[in-house]
């Protein structure tokens, strides 16, 4: 049972972070608490001028191994696990000559920063910490007894503590600091067990999988007000995007803008920024338009033009740097994020005026082609998959109609599927010219799916004032195959002229036959896009 006010009558500091290091021991000295460190921390404090034990004198065993082993022996373990109103464990303490310790300060080795800078695997290996996890382990399943600290923003708090309470932490505060020792250990494990899997795992997944993260923003609500909310940084290595953006300005993120932005930069990345500028709009984390273009402002008008209506309020994300034609276009409606690689400091003066806007830089493009993986909990598990990473590009076109596509009609296609890699399944997408002008998404039948592109491509055309809609002359995306030929009929009659989709279905020679019997171009990728 733990004790209200536990006393702190010695500390053990051993730590990789140094910082506040000097200017935190001064003060448990101040307050007469006896000081015994490790390695580079022992020597730090020893500069600064402050007396402490150094652990190999508490041992009576030396460093050895190149600081491999330190810390692994019952004078450290004893001293941190001991009940303090056991007798039977006071009875070991005494005789043998092991003094208790009352408050621990670890951090760890930086493993997580090691493999985040794509270091050797000797460096990564090096870099996994054994005699910290032991100690915090131990301080926190005792923390009954013992106050554990393993965050430099937690040094103010213990503090604090001690000054109010005459040199003692109480129980709930040593509860929560225990609390955050196992996450913080766990996340750690989780860190070196995920890297070991993709440099020595095998194809097949792994009998445990470990995930973990450390807290980057509460958040003040989730998907609705009702449901609680954060986010949470994943170790490893850096993959752009709005985990990693800085934010020049605007509000607070929400739950919604961290999901749809992350959907909007992944969208447009599959531009190649050196080929061409592109701009995704996205709204509930589906695009409502895509579109590239000579310069950023020609893809965002393009790809506004699709849907002006869904865009408002939406996600812009742009494939290169945010200049100011382009921001001072966007600025026009109301828009919550803008997510590009970098901004111009007068793009960035043009979004300044608009207090609420949020824009975030995030210092590069995520590759569409990287491994990786999607995690999505469900009722007592977790399902795990390997990230989305076909390209169109990548993908050998199969010509199954009589008529093979124009390379006009094939530069769309390709434009066409990149888009529908993004749109949630059921996904339909008319393109035409390197712009979207029709998404059906999220639909439960095919066919629906592309009644509402079409559809949307000929309330496109009204807004414009044009006799005709978009959709003639456009290409179709489908992100899965036909199940039947009606959806392609629909392409036909809205005035498409070119499909691209995956093929397999069981009817594919009915669908076939309809495209030929239309005049239609199609091709097979052989690769699905499905998007839950």
């Amino acid at each position: 049972m733990a004790h209200d006010q536990v006393r702190v009558s010695r500390a053990l500091l051993s730590v990789s972070d140094k910082t506040g290091l000097v200017d935190f021991a001064r003060a448990l000295h101040a307050r007469g608490i006896a000081l015994v460190s490790t390695g580079g921390t022992h020597r730090a404090l020893k500069e600064a001028g402050l007396p402490v034990t150094e652990v190999a004198d508490l041992t009576g065993f030396p460093e050895m191994m190149d600081g491999r082993v330190k810390t692994l022996h019952p004078a450290v373990h004893g001293g941190l696990l001991a009940i303090r109103d056991n007798p039977e464990h006071q009875a070991a303490l005494a005789a043998h000559g092991i003094g208790a310790i009352d408050l621990l300060v670890v951090n760890l080795y930086p493993f997580e920063a090691t493999i985040a800078a794509d270091r050797p695997d000797a460096d990564c290996i090096e870099n996994i910490d054994v005699g910290g996890p032991a100690m915090i382990r131990a301080a926190a399943k005792n923390h009954a007894d013992v106050a554990v600290v393993t965050d430099v923003s937690d040094y103010a708090g213990v503090l604090a503590a001690l000054e109010a309470h005459d040199g003692a932490i109480g129980a709930d505060q040593r509860r929560k600091l225990a609390q955050k020792a196992f996450a913080r250990t766990a996340a750690y494990d989780a860190a070196i067990a995920n890297w070991m899997a993709g440099r020595f795992g095998a194809d097949e997944p792994a009998l445990f999988r470990a995930f973990g993260g450390t807290l980057a923003q509460g958040l003040r609500y989730g998907e609705n007000p009702h449901q609680t909310a954060a986010f949470y940084r994943a170790p490893g290595r850096v993959r752009p995007g709005v985990a990693t953006a800085r934010q020049l300005q605007g509000k607070e993120l929400s739950y919604n803008n961290f999901n749809d932005t992350d959907a909007a930069y992944e969208c447009v990345a599959e531009f190649d920024a050196e080929r061409t500028a592109a701009v995704a709009i996205i709204k509930h984390a589906n695009p409502c338009g895509v579109a590239e273009g000579a310069s950023l402002l020609e893809a965002y008008e393009r790809a506004l033009s699709c849907d002006p209506t869904s865009a408002f309020g939406g996600i812009v994300a742009l494939n290169r740097t945010l200049d100011a034609e382009a921001a001072r276009k966007i600025v026009e409606i109301l828009t919550e994020v803008i997510i590009a690689p970098d901004a111009t400091p007068e793009a960035a003066a043009i979004i300044a005026a608009k207090k609420n806007l949020r824009l975030l830089l995030a210092g590069g493009l995520p590759d569409p082609r990287a491994p990786g993986e999607t995690v999505r909990t469900l009722a007592g598990g977790l399902l795990v998959q390997g990230r989305d990473a076909a390209v169109v590009d990548d993908m050998p076109f199969k010509v199954v109609t009589r008529r093979a596509p124009s390379d006009a009609e094939l530069v769309d296609l390709r434009f066409a599927y990149r888009v529908a890699k993004h749109v949630k399944s059921n996904a339909i997408v008319y393109a035409k010219k390197g712009a979207t002008v029709g998404i059906g998404a999220g639909q439960m039948s095919r066919v629906d799916s592309s009644r509402i592109a079409a559809w949307k491509a000929a309330e496109g055309a009204k807004r414009l004032g044009l006799s005709e809609s978009l959709a003639i002359g456009s290409v179709v995306a489908s992100d899965a195959f036909f199940p039947f030929a009606d959806g392609l009929m629909t392409a036909a009659e809205a005035g498409a002229t070119a499909i691209i989709q995956p093929g397999g279905s069981l009817r594919d020679a009915d669908v076939i036959a309809a495209a030929d019997a239309a005049g239609l171009a199609m091709v097979f990728t052989g690769h699905r896009h499905f998007r839950h």
